[in-house]
């Protein structure tokens, strides 16, 4: 969820709730006020009738509420004297609407001029409280939307623009890269948080980007000083090895030195590639058709694949483009399908489909599966291999990690690895 409508949902939520409390308190206050306004009301038409009731004694007959809202009847001195006036909520049957409606009615006592005493009894009409909390919550509800769109309005418009400097930050560390620090420019803000923001990043970038730039230097002069001394090893040993004054047995051995020597020379292009993959310096991309990068490197195989007697098979189902690095395009092909030729069986078969969003490959090979936990850790080995060194796997998981391709294995008694876009299906 983003950060505006993050704070949106919080805003709404809690703008709910206090629109709800608020209505709480509203309701009974309301309520209050307008019963003691009833009341005082009572209060007035009491004294008027009372006395209108000294004057004319014919309305002390009155037994039912009529026209004037208000009954009178005799009752005696002693239940006079506890009589108190009292105000409470009653009901009372109303034969226009065919139904009791809500009252206020005052009880009261007074003694007329012959000095007997009555009980009066006067009713006003009262506020309907379900007819209220509809009305109320209809109220509620429309001034909750109204407030909701306003809120809605102020986020995209002013908080926007309050966050642009964030976002703009945002983007300038996604299109960051180590291998060409110039592209991070910081916002141009007058927001205190956000200056502090540019200057903590600018600080933080500086110095990966001084780590970064002394860990390349040092693989590269490493990678260099032992590439030199290697090869110049090889070289001298395939001239020792060219005389005839040694034995046999001393051809051999120096043939298995060399093909160390040169199982290390390959192992340290690998993680020199490794390191470049993982340190971003491929910046150069490009929109790269995978399939012609497959045809190709099948046809550079195929060599390989006569000699150890293994049939390659191409199924296209679609035309597989992506924008990348087209030299890491060629590292992911390549080493995937050097794998699956390299560890196969003699006659075996190794299938590469295609499709608009995918490439498989499958190979006959070992009857076991790989371990999907350690298979694309460095130097992980399934056989003994001397002139494997164990890396191809990791390269195919750094370039594929890098442009967020998703990798899969799964063995059906073939070994299949699927690399597809993330997201999509095949």
């Amino acid at each position: 969820m983003k950060l505006l409508n993050h704070t949106l949902l919080y805003l709404s939520v809690s703008l709910l709730a206090v629109l709800g409390l608020w209505a709480l308190i509203f309701y009974f206050n309301m309520l209050e006020e307008v019963k003691d306004s009833i009341d005082d009301g009572l209060a007035n038409y009491k004294m008027l009738i009372i006395y209108k009731a000294q004057k004319d004694t014919s309305m002390l007959s009155s037994a039912a509420f009529g026209a004037e809202n208000y009954t009178i009847r005799e009752i005696a001195p002693s239940y006079a004297i506890q009589v108190r006036d009292s105000y409470k909520d009653s009901l009372l049957y109303s034969e226009r609407l065919n139904s009791y409606e809500p009252v206020r009615l005052l009880t009261t006592a007074f003694a007329a001029e012959d000095g007997r005493f009555y009980e009066l009894k006067i009713i006003s009409a009262a506020v309907n409280k379900a007819e209220l909390i509809r009305k109320l919550l209809l109220s509620l509800t429309v001034l909750y939307m109204l407030m909701l769109a306003s809120i809605i309005a102020i986020n995209n418009f002013v908080l926007k623009r309050i966050w642009r400097p964030f976002y703009y930050l945002l983007n300038q560390l996604k299109k960051f890269r180590l291998a060409n620090a110039t592209l991070f420019r910081p916002a141009t803000t007058t927001v205190t948080e956000f200056r502090e923001l540019n200057d903590t990043l600018l600080s933080l970038l500086g110095r990966n980007l001084d780590t970064f730039i002394s860990q390349k230097q040092f693989i590269e002069n490493a990678s260099h000083e032992l590439q030199t001394p290697v090869a110049i090893s090889i070289n001298k040993l395939e001239l020792l090895a060219e005389r005839n004054t040694l034995s046999e047995e001393d051809v051999q051995t120096v043939a298995a030195v060399i093909q160390t020597l040169e199982s290390l020379k390959r192992m340290n292009r690998s993680l020199l590639l490794l390191s470049k993959i993982e340190n971003q310096q491929f910046a150069a991309e490009e929109k790269v058709n995978l399939n012609e990068v497959i045809k190709k490197m099948v046809s550079d195989f195929s060599d390989l694949s006569e000699f150890k007697e293994v049939q390659l098979l191409l199924l296209e189902d679609g035309q597989f483009d992506h924008v990348m690095n087209k030299d890491l395009a060629e590292m992911l092909v390549m080493n995937l399908l050097k794998n699956a030729i390299v560890h196969n069986r003699p006659n075996g078969t190794v299938t590469i489909s295609i499709s608009h969003s995918s490439f498989t490959i499958e190979n006959t090979g070992e009857a076991a599966p790989l371990d999907p936990v350690k298979m694309f850790d460095r130097f992980y080995k399934k056989t003994a291999d001397r002139t494997s060194t164990g890396l191809g796997l990791a390269i195919v998981k750094a370039i594929t990690h890098f442009y967020g391709f998703s990798i899969e294995y799964h063995f059906s008694g073939n070994h299949v690895f699927r690399v597809g876009v993330t997201g999509q299906g095949s």
